[in-house]
């Protein structure tokens, strides 16, 4: 189980970051680790690979399976209520992108989420995908 969160600005501008380890363009986010709760992941992850402290509780937008890899992922929007967006370890860069820009950076199964949590409105979407399109 994997936890990605979409820290959406004032502007509706989503945060994504390019990460070291395959070069893509996705929001922040990782695995869950045993024994730890869904919002502390969430958390954790966005924390380490932006810098930003994000509130709780965050919404949840959409779940979505690679059906490749069996991973379940579950994606929130969030909000910054500290530190400033910052690479590290496991992030190349950031980005603060709008709705059009994100299908330009990020592959179809990761620009859906980002697309899917810029839409407050919508009920949490579930989806597939094979790590790369959807299915």
């Amino acid at each position: 189980m994997s936890v990605a969160g979409v820290i959406v600005d004032d502007g509706g501008r989503a945060l994504l970051i390019k990460r070291r380890d395959n070069g893509r363009w996705e929001p922040p986010g990782g695995i869950v680790e045993p024994g730890e709760s869904l919002p502390d992941a969430l958390q954790r992850e966005v924390l380490e690979e932006t810098g930003i402290k994000i509130a709780q509780p965050a919404t949840l937008t959409g779940v979505y399976k690679n059906m490749r890899a069996l991973v379940v992922s579950l994606v929130f929007r969030c909000e910054a209520i500290d530190g400033h967006p910052t690479t590290g370890e496991e992030t190349k860069a950031l980005r603060w992108v709008t709705r059009e820009k994100v299908s330009e950076l990020a592959n179809e199964a990761y620009a859906i989420r980002v697309l899917d949590a810029l839409d407050p409105t919508s009920p949490p979407a579930v989806r597939a995908h094979d790590g790369t399109t959807l299915v």
